[in-house]
């Protein structure tokens, strides 16, 4: 699966007020990382950030549901973010900041 280029820039553009994070390109996508901790996802042309129950309803409430892996065929826990949010810096740093804490509870 080819990664539209000119997209995931957009996406570091966006994140660029989201504290410090690694973008590594892994199984046909690009994850994304802080501290070496997975928070984001961007595949089949769609940003995707962590959820657990601290953070679904957030994305419930915008008719969003779990990323479907083609090799799993099952939901993951990463939802895709709203384009108001994903448009808007500040609002996707607050995201961003839930996605990582929900990544953080995972690993406990």
């Amino acid at each position: 699966m080819a990664i539209n280029e000119e997209q995931l820039q957009f996406i570091k553009d966006q994140l660029s007020e989201s504290g410090p994070y690694e973008a590594k390109k892994m199984f046909g996508g690009v994850g994304f990382f802080r501290e070496g901790i997975m928070f984001g996802l961007y595949g089949q042309d769609v940003f995707h950030l962590r959820v657990d129950d601290g953070n679904r309803a957030a994305y419930e409430a915008h008719g969003k549901t779990a990323f479907m892996s083609s090799e799993k065929k099952k939901g993951m826990p990463y939802y895709e973010v709203p384009l108001t949010v994903l448009e808007d810096r500040h609002e996707l740093k607050n995201w961003v900041e839930e996605a990582y804490a929900a990544a953080l509870r995972s690993k406990k």
